[in-house]
């Protein structure tokens, strides 16, 4: 079975915020926080670190 990532990554999230109940604004700075090192200088060096 063939799963996009985006798909599995959405359902994850949304069992997790479901489950867990955090507060929205840890939600909120974790995925501003991962987008905005996602596209820095950063993004390649965690992308090495993780390979």
């Amino acid at each position: 079975m063939d799963v996009p990532l985006w798909l599995a990554l959405l359902a994850v999230g949304y069992l997790g915020v479901k489950l867990a109940r955090p507060p929205w604004w840890l939600v909120a700075a974790l995925l501003l926080g991962g987008y905005l090192v996602a596209h820095s200088i950063l993004g390649s060096v965690v992308g090495a670190l993780v390979k």
